[in-house]
């Protein structure tokens, strides 16, 4: 059975106040229930307090804690969009592969935006150069960043629609037909699926809609900061998911895959073994348990054989648990989908969470500027010769 103590005993323990108690609990550090004695009261689970004040007795030197700060350790701008507790991800609170059974990305966007009304990313069928994919949607946010209005001085209804115009012509540039439905019924149009993979695709855009503190996140709040236009956020945002590390990872794992199906599972596992790697989106650093926005994408259809058989060896012989990654590409390799809808579908639903991130940053108030630490050649002296 768990333990529970009061606030005043976490805040000891932990050499806090109780407003920096309150937000470990919405960063998802600590778990909370009520008092039975005293519903008024909060109690915190002792084990969670004990492990956080571990790492606080760490003793890290301010440049190792700046360091680690900016690379990944502990995220440090206040959020309250996404958290993640207990090995799943939650937005504002709420279970987000729970909300993917039924809810869909206009949805998401809503709860993500705190949109007082309905989110509608219907918008006028605008002109696309070449074919559908990244360079189009690319091409065309950068016009719209180009000829952007500052987002300073600007009521957030106002901002609200822009950042649904946005959205919808991103899909757009992506294949998604122009229109009024939901954005997964039009990306089943544009990409010619039937309606049992536009909930496939459903599913997957209200799993990938935010991620808490992502790179690309931070990106665009750096951007918003300044006062720069949404398009603006939302490019430089969407500049930083197209890195091969982040949001384009389920490239690496359809060219992971092309080889699986062209060599073979147990060769192309035999070389990855015998040379000390692991195969492209297996493990997730947030997640030692197994992603569960994958787990839920892959209970949903069955990826071609040998691609699963390659999933199932992978992780017997590695304990590694396929990320979303591997269940994008693996839903575009089973449904011959676009060769480029996997990266598509990641960037059309994250910038739901890219523009969220960047709404919020607005409420802040001040320019994101970190400093530098010169560890390079030191000035001459210009003293006196």
């Amino acid at each position: 059975m768990a333990s529970w103590i009061s606030m005043n005993e976490a805040c000891n323990l932990l050499g806090v106040q109780a407003q920096t108690l309150y937000a470990y609990v919405s960063r998802g550090k600590l778990e909370v229930m009520p008092d039975p004695a005293d519903t008024r009261r909060r109690l915190y689970r002792a084990e969670d307090v004990a492990a956080l004040a571990k790492r606080k007795q760490a003793g890290r030197k301010h440049e190792t804690l700046a360091a680690n700060t900016l690379f990944g350790s502990e995220p440090s701008i206040p959020t309250a969009l996404c958290s993640f507790f207990r090995g799943r991800p939650y937005y504002r609170g709420r279970d987000a592969v729970a909300l993917a059974r039924t809810a869909t990305l206009e949805d998401a966007a809503q709860l993500l935006w705190d949109a007082g009304r309905a989110v509608d990313f219907s918008c006028p069928a605008p002109v696309r150069a070449g074919k559908p994919g990244r360079d189009a949607a690319f091409t065309a946010l950068a016009g719209l960043a180009a000829a952007g209005h500052s987002t300073g001085g600007r009521l957030t209804r106002v901002l609200h629609a822009e950042a649904q115009g946005l959205v919808g012509r991103l899909a757009h540039a992506f294949g998604a037909t122009s229109g009024t439905e939901p954005l997964h019924l039009r990306f089943a149009k544009g990409w010619k699926q039937p309606a049992k993979v536009a909930e496939l695709l459903r599913t997957a855009l209200v799993l990938l809609a935010d991620h808490e503190l992502t790179s690309s996140a931070f990106a665009a709040r750096i951007a918003a900061s300044t006062g720069a236009s949404l398009p603006a956020c939302l490019l430089a945002g969407l500049t930083t998911l197209s890195g091969p590390l982040h949001g384009d990872a389920s490239g690496r794992v359809r060219a992971l895959f092309s080889e699986v199906e062209r060599l073979g599972e147990d060769h192309v596992l035999a070389h990855y073994l015998a040379n000390g790697l692991s195969p492209a989106g297996f493990g997730h650093h947030l997640y030692p348990d197994g992603d569960p926005r994958a787990a839920a994408l892959l209970a949903l259809f069955d990826p071609p054989k040998v691609i699963a058989r390659f999933i199932d060896k992978v992780t017997k012989l590695t304990g590694l648990q396929p990320n979303i990654d591997v269940a994008l590409a693996a839903l575009a390799a089973h449904h011959r989908l676009p060769a480029d809808a996997a990266f598509g579908l990641f960037a059309t639903a994250r910038s739901v969470g890219l523009l969220a991130h960047s709404l919020e940053q607005l409420g802040v108030g001040q320019v994101i500027r970190p400093r530098g630490r010169y560890v390079g050649q030191m000035p001459e002296s210009h003293e006196g010769t």
